[in-house]
């Protein structure tokens, strides 16, 4: 089947956290956390190195509602469900729907940060991942020196499968090291049953 014509459901909830794929006008609340999160992402994310404006958010918010619906990227939104509020942003990426293979990525509004959500929603798009889009492998790739990002992987079952070393120029030009984490549908099972 062409991914265009997967048929999912576009949000979900865990329990602190409702999910669901970006609308047009959610460039607002994006750019707001973004702005307030920037210091503290600066170091890991290309975004952060250059504040984009709320334009340039509300753009890019759209092409991702369209990426969505193309099935060739699925970013989601996270907002905390008792106060509808954004604390950032999920989602699985460099997609291979032959393989059902997929990565998450994601990034936390500094408020929130250490609270849990970040590892709430990986294991909620993971869960989503395995049980909906039937996925065979699942990857979270981080620059070894990301400590709170590889605590997610690790909290969550994710094998550390290798350190691809001097792989690829980090956000501040250095060559970085990338932890290559992996969870596969036998791995999920095996946890579920735990």
């Amino acid at each position: 089947m062409l991914p265009i014509l997967e048929n999912f459901p576009h949000s979900f909830e865990t329990e602190r956290l409702f999910i669901r794929m970006p609308l047009p006008g959610d460039g607002e609340v994006v750019h707001e956390a973004m702005m307030e999160s920037v210091d503290e992402l600066k170091a890991w994310m290309p975004w952060a190195q250059s504040c984009p404006s709320k334009e340039e958010t509300e753009a890019n918010v759209r092409k991702a509602h369209a990426q969505f619906l193309e099935r060739t990227d699925l970013r989601f939104h996270l907002f905390e469900k008792n106060t509808k509020t954004f604390i950032g942003s999920s989602g699985l990426h460099r997609m291979d729907w032959a393989a059902r293979k997929f990565e998450i990525g994601y990034w936390c509004r500094s408020p929130y940060s250490g609270k849990g959500y970040i590892t709430e929603s990986v294991r909620g798009i993971s869960v989503f991942a395995f049980q909906i889009l039937h996925a065979n492998r699942i990857e979270i790739n981080c620059d070894e020196r990301n400590v709170r990002s590889r605590k997610v992987a690790e909290r969550l079952g994710f094998r550390l499968e290798g350190v691809l070393r001097n792989y690829q120029l980090g956000v501040d030009g250095q060559l970085e090291n990338v932890c290559v984490y992996a969870l596969t549908d036998t791995d999920f099972k095996a946890l579920r049953e735990k």
